[in-house]
Protein backbone atom coordinates (compact mmCIF):
# COMPACT_ATOMS: atom_id res chain seq x y z
CA UNK A 1 0.00 0.00 0.00
CA UNK A 2 1.39 3.56 -1.00
CA UNK A 3 0.68 5.82 1.31
CA UNK A 4 0.94 9.82 0.53
CA UNK A 5 0.44 12.98 1.73
CA UNK A 6 -0.70 15.17 -0.39
CA UNK A 7 -0.67 19.23 0.61
CA UNK A 8 -2.71 21.61 -0.64
CA UNK A 9 -1.18 25.51 -1.03
CA UNK A 10 -0.91 28.64 -3.12
CA UNK A 11 -0.05 31.76 -2.61
CA UNK A 12 -3.71 33.52 -2.96
CA UNK A 13 -4.72 32.87 0.32
CA UNK A 14 -7.87 35.69 0.64
CA UNK A 15 -6.82 36.55 4.04
CA UNK A 16 -3.40 35.99 4.49
CA UNK A 17 -1.96 36.56 0.80
CA UNK A 18 1.93 34.51 0.33
CA UNK A 19 1.34 32.87 4.05
CA UNK A 20 3.08 30.07 3.23
CA UNK A 21 6.10 31.74 2.62
CA UNK A 22 6.12 33.81 5.80
CA UNK A 23 8.98 33.10 7.75
CA UNK A 24 9.28 31.41 11.12
CA UNK A 25 12.64 30.85 12.47
CA UNK A 26 14.36 31.25 9.26
CA UNK A 27 12.75 29.16 7.22
CA UNK A 28 9.32 29.83 5.23
CA UNK A 29 5.80 28.19 6.72
CA UNK A 30 5.84 25.53 3.82
CA UNK A 31 9.30 24.03 4.09
CA UNK A 32 8.29 23.67 8.19
CA UNK A 33 5.18 21.75 6.98
CA UNK A 34 7.29 18.90 5.38
CA UNK A 35 9.97 18.66 7.08
CA UNK A 36 6.91 17.97 9.77
CA UNK A 37 5.65 15.46 7.29
CA UNK A 38 9.15 14.10 6.70
CA UNK A 39 8.72 12.64 10.40
CA UNK A 40 6.28 10.96 9.09
CA UNK A 41 7.21 7.03 9.84
CA UNK A 42 4.42 5.56 7.80
CA UNK A 43 4.01 8.52 4.63
CA UNK A 44 5.58 7.04 1.40
CA UNK A 45 5.49 10.30 -0.36
CA UNK A 46 5.05 13.73 0.45
CA UNK A 47 3.36 15.82 -2.56
CA UNK A 48 2.96 19.51 -2.87
CA UNK A 49 0.06 20.56 -4.89
CA UNK A 50 -0.40 24.26 -5.90
CA UNK A 51 -1.42 25.68 -9.11
CA UNK A 52 -0.64 26.28 -12.41
CA UNK A 53 -0.45 30.26 -11.90
CA UNK A 54 2.92 31.97 -11.77
CA UNK A 55 2.67 33.37 -8.48
CA UNK A 56 2.66 29.77 -7.28
CA UNK A 57 6.14 28.91 -9.36
CA UNK A 58 7.87 29.81 -5.80
CA UNK A 59 6.26 27.06 -4.07
CA UNK A 60 7.11 24.58 -6.73
CA UNK A 61 10.78 26.00 -6.42
CA UNK A 62 9.95 24.74 -2.30
CA UNK A 63 9.31 21.90 -3.33
CA UNK A 64 12.39 20.82 -5.36
CA UNK A 65 14.78 22.51 -2.94
CA UNK A 66 13.10 20.31 -0.24
CA UNK A 67 13.28 17.55 -2.56
CA UNK A 68 9.47 16.17 -2.44
CA UNK A 69 7.16 15.74 -5.24
CA UNK A 70 4.91 18.45 -6.96
CA UNK A 71 1.73 18.97 -8.59
CA UNK A 72 0.78 22.13 -10.52
CA UNK A 73 -3.22 22.08 -11.28
CA UNK A 74 -6.48 24.01 -11.24
CA UNK A 75 -7.02 27.11 -9.05
CA UNK A 76 -10.17 26.62 -7.87
CA UNK A 77 -10.91 23.23 -8.18
CA UNK A 78 -8.97 21.62 -5.56
CA UNK A 79 -10.30 18.10 -5.71
CA UNK A 80 -9.01 17.76 -9.65
CA UNK A 81 -5.99 19.24 -8.29
CA UNK A 82 -6.01 16.13 -5.39
CA UNK A 83 -7.22 13.32 -7.77
CA UNK A 84 -4.71 14.38 -10.72
CA UNK A 85 -1.74 14.46 -7.74
CA UNK A 86 -2.52 11.17 -6.05
CA UNK A 87 -3.27 9.58 -9.88
CA UNK A 88 0.26 10.41 -11.37
CA UNK A 89 2.09 8.97 -8.07
CA UNK A 90 0.42 5.70 -8.26
CA UNK A 91 -1.28 6.53 -4.26
CA UNK A 92 -3.20 4.24 -2.85
CA UNK A 93 -4.16 5.95 0.65
CA UNK A 94 -4.00 9.70 0.25
CA UNK A 95 -3.44 11.99 3.73
CA UNK A 96 -4.87 15.20 3.15
CA UNK A 97 -2.85 18.50 4.57
CA UNK A 98 -3.28 21.76 3.53
CA UNK A 99 -0.48 24.00 4.25
CA UNK A 100 -1.74 26.46 6.85
CA UNK A 101 -0.66 23.68 9.50
CA UNK A 102 2.70 24.48 10.04
CA UNK A 103 1.88 22.90 13.87
CA UNK A 104 0.63 19.61 12.31
CA UNK A 105 1.84 16.74 14.36
CA UNK A 106 3.64 13.90 12.50
CA UNK A 107 3.35 11.68 15.78
CA UNK A 108 -0.69 11.90 15.70
CA UNK A 109 -1.03 11.90 11.95
CA UNK A 110 0.64 8.65 12.13
CA UNK A 111 -1.83 7.42 14.96
CA UNK A 112 -4.73 8.39 12.28
CA UNK A 113 -2.91 6.62 9.32
CA UNK A 114 -2.08 3.52 11.41
CA UNK A 115 -6.21 3.37 12.72
CA UNK A 116 -7.22 3.46 9.29
CA UNK A 117 -5.10 1.02 7.80
CA UNK A 118 -6.74 -1.55 11.00
CA UNK A 119 -9.85 -0.47 10.50
CA UNK A 120 -12.37 -0.69 7.52
CA UNK A 121 -13.84 2.96 7.48
CA UNK A 122 -14.30 5.11 4.48
CA UNK A 123 -12.64 8.03 5.99
CA UNK A 124 -10.76 8.57 9.67
CA UNK A 125 -9.90 12.65 10.64
CA UNK A 126 -9.53 14.67 13.82
CA UNK A 127 -11.19 17.72 12.11
CA UNK A 128 -14.46 16.73 9.75
CA UNK A 129 -16.93 19.30 8.67
CA UNK A 130 -19.29 18.74 11.59
CA UNK A 131 -17.93 20.79 14.66
CA UNK A 132 -19.50 18.97 17.25
CA UNK A 133 -17.04 16.16 16.00
CA UNK A 134 -13.86 17.64 16.62
CA UNK A 135 -12.11 17.72 20.01
CA UNK A 136 -7.83 18.52 18.60
CA UNK A 137 -7.50 22.20 18.19
CA UNK A 138 -7.78 23.73 14.59
CA UNK A 139 -4.36 23.29 12.66
CA UNK A 140 -3.74 19.62 13.24
CA UNK A 141 -6.36 17.92 10.48
CA UNK A 142 -6.15 15.16 9.36
CA UNK A 143 -7.80 13.18 6.33
CA UNK A 144 -7.16 9.56 5.26
CA UNK A 145 -8.81 8.16 2.50
CA UNK A 146 -8.48 5.68 -0.79
CA UNK A 147 -7.77 6.85 -3.55
CA UNK A 148 -11.05 4.76 -4.53
CA UNK A 149 -12.76 6.95 -2.74
CA UNK A 150 -10.96 10.39 -4.03
CA UNK A 151 -11.81 9.07 -7.61
CA UNK A 152 -15.57 8.74 -6.54
CA UNK A 153 -15.41 12.43 -5.49
CA UNK A 154 -13.85 13.20 -8.77
CA UNK A 155 -15.97 11.87 -10.44
CA UNK A 156 -19.31 12.31 -9.37
CA UNK A 157 -19.19 15.79 -6.97
CA UNK A 158 -20.83 18.39 -8.76
CA UNK A 159 -21.57 21.09 -6.11
CA UNK A 160 -19.14 23.82 -6.17
CA UNK A 161 -18.12 23.87 -2.24
CA UNK A 162 -17.23 20.08 -2.82
CA UNK A 163 -14.92 20.45 -5.61
CA UNK A 164 -12.83 23.62 -3.94
CA UNK A 165 -12.96 21.76 -0.19
CA UNK A 166 -12.14 18.47 -1.50
CA UNK A 167 -13.78 16.25 1.09
CA UNK A 168 -17.25 17.49 1.52
CA UNK A 169 -19.15 15.00 -1.04
CA UNK A 170 -17.03 12.25 0.75
CA UNK A 171 -18.86 13.47 3.82
CA UNK A 172 -22.10 13.83 2.27
CA UNK A 173 -22.10 10.84 0.75
CA UNK A 174 -20.22 8.26 3.43
CA UNK A 175 -21.77 9.85 7.04
CA UNK A 176 -22.05 6.32 8.78
CA UNK A 177 -18.57 4.84 7.21
CA UNK A 178 -16.78 8.36 8.67
CA UNK A 179 -14.40 7.64 11.77
CA UNK A 180 -13.99 10.62 13.46
CA UNK A 181 -10.53 10.33 15.75
CA UNK A 182 -10.97 12.15 19.33
CA UNK A 183 -8.68 13.45 21.72
CA UNK A 184 -9.36 12.39 25.26
CA UNK A 185 -9.80 15.89 26.09
CA UNK A 186 -11.62 18.75 24.08
CA UNK A 187 -9.55 21.53 22.99
CA UNK A 188 -11.56 22.58 19.77
CA UNK A 189 -11.58 25.62 21.01
CA UNK A 190 -8.09 26.30 20.46
CA UNK A 191 -7.11 27.54 16.85
CA UNK A 192 -3.46 26.70 15.35
CA UNK A 193 -3.76 27.33 11.92
CA UNK A 194 -2.62 29.62 9.43
CA UNK A 195 -5.44 32.07 8.14
CA UNK A 196 -4.90 35.65 9.78
CA UNK A 197 -2.26 38.21 11.10
CA UNK A 198 -3.55 37.19 14.93
CA UNK A 199 -3.11 33.51 13.85
CA UNK A 200 0.37 33.92 12.26
CA UNK A 201 1.75 36.19 15.77
CA UNK A 202 0.52 32.89 17.42
CA UNK A 203 2.42 30.39 15.59
CA UNK A 204 5.75 32.59 15.44
CA UNK A 205 5.67 32.86 19.29
CA UNK A 206 5.44 29.22 19.59
CA UNK A 207 7.76 28.54 17.17
CA UNK A 208 10.46 30.97 18.91
CA UNK A 209 9.26 29.07 22.17
CA UNK A 210 10.08 25.65 21.01
CA UNK A 211 11.63 25.27 17.27
CA UNK A 212 15.25 25.35 18.77
CA UNK A 213 14.53 23.77 22.45
CA UNK A 214 13.18 19.96 20.45
CA UNK A 215 15.16 20.35 17.25
CA UNK A 216 12.15 21.47 15.13
CA UNK A 217 10.22 17.98 16.51
CA UNK A 218 7.43 19.23 19.02
CA UNK A 219 4.18 18.40 18.75
CA UNK A 220 0.22 18.57 19.98
CA UNK A 221 1.51 17.89 23.57
CA UNK A 222 4.34 20.20 24.02
CA UNK A 223 2.36 22.94 22.29
CA UNK A 224 -0.64 22.21 24.90
CA UNK A 225 2.12 22.90 27.50
CA UNK A 226 3.04 25.82 26.35
CA UNK A 227 -0.39 27.22 26.50
CA UNK A 228 -1.30 26.26 29.83
CA UNK A 229 1.93 27.85 30.95
CA UNK A 230 1.07 31.13 28.93
CA UNK A 231 -2.78 31.13 28.98
CA UNK A 232 -2.84 34.33 27.36
CA UNK A 233 -1.38 32.97 24.17
CA UNK A 234 -4.61 31.56 23.39
CA UNK A 235 -6.37 34.70 23.39
CA UNK A 236 -4.52 36.14 20.36
CA UNK A 237 -6.66 34.79 17.83
CA UNK A 238 -9.35 33.72 19.82
CA UNK A 239 -11.89 36.00 18.19
CA UNK A 240 -11.29 35.15 14.71
CA UNK A 241 -13.28 33.64 12.61
CA UNK A 242 -13.34 30.30 10.45
CA UNK A 243 -14.31 30.70 7.09
CA UNK A 244 -17.54 28.54 6.21
CA UNK A 245 -17.59 25.70 3.44
CA UNK A 246 -20.99 26.90 2.00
Amino acid sequence: MKIGAIVQTRMGSTRLPGKVMLDLCGKPVIDHVIDRLKQSKLLNEIIIATTALEADRVIVDQAKKNKVKWFCGSEDDVLSRYYYAAKENNLDTVVRITSDCPLIDPVLLDKIVEFYISNNYTLVTNAGNNLTQRTFPRGLDVEVFSFRVLEDAFYNATKSHQREHVTPYMYESYGKDIYYYKNDMDYSNLRWTLDTNEDFELIAIVYDKLYDRYDGKFGFEEVLDLMKMNPELCRINANVEQKKLV
